[in-house]
């Protein structure tokens, strides 16, 4: 009989971002204090599970979403670079709703092919790493669970990637919230199923709870990119 796993790709929990930039992979940005919360939620909501293995992108907020549930589960953190912010040339810019990246001649260059996308990693570089470190996870946990922490874009485009999806989409529509659970069950090596969940939703302030690419506290937090993950997408 081949063994159940699953692998959840949990995404961090809200960060400080008093200033409101596209912090992408830029270092220094850490959870705030409700983002500590969420991450402390997530460990108390599926801490009693199967989980063997957990695994966190080496930046700051990833490492500090992914302690509260390592302690729990008594494991070491394992650091993969793979499952790292998707890279972005807007990187320490700040965008808003009330101003546009469209209004701004300067960023032009930058947003002539959405399919790739111009302005940043590639859509099919991402999901090719991130796939790769989801599998290693799963073999790293065979007939466990494991929970890989890592950011919006990266987790949405493994979405649609599995999910055999279009990797143009809309920003504001993606599913995948602060401290939410995106998990992937498999039997053996095969995808059987994925589900979603949000352990930490009731913490999300009333005003973003429908802004699924809200991504931190500041000004530009309602912005285009999510006040601080990956830009224009």
């Amino acid at each position: 009989m081949s063994a159940r796993t699953t692998v959840h790709l949990l995404r961090h929990g809200e960060v400080h971002n008093p200033t409101g930039v596209l912090y992408g992979r830029l270092p220094g940005f850490h959870l705030s204090e409700l983002g500590q919360r969420m991450a402390q939620r997530v460990a108390d909501a599926v801490g009693d599970r199967d989980i063997t293995h957990v695994v966190a992108s080496p930046l700051e907020r990833a490492q500090e979403t992914a302690r509260p549930l390592a302690l729990v589960r008594d494991v070491e953190i394992v650091t993969d670079a793979r499952v790292i912010e998707s890279g972005n040339v807007f990187e320490g810019r700040r965008f808003s709703l009330s101003d546009s990246i469209l209004k701004r001649p300067d960023t032009w260059p930058h947003l002539w092919n959405p399919f790739r996308p111009s302005w940043g990693e590639p859509y099919t570089d991402i999901a090719a790493r991130m796939i790769a470190a989801v599998h290693d996870a799963r073999d790293a946990a065979r007939g466990h669970e494991a929970v890989v922490v890592s950011h919006q874009l990266p987790v949405w485009v493994t979405r649609l990637h599995v999910e055999n999806r279009s990797f143009v989409h809309n920003p504001r529509h993606r599913q995948c919230t602060l401290c939410s659970l995106t998990s992937l069950i498999f039997d053996g090596d095969t995808l059987t199923a994925l589900r979603y969940s949000e352990p930490a939703a009731d913490l999300i302030p009333v005003k973003d709870r429908n802004k699924t690419f809200s991504a931190g506290t500041g000004p530009a937090a309602d912005g285009v990119a999510g006040g601080g993950e990956a830009a224009p997408s």
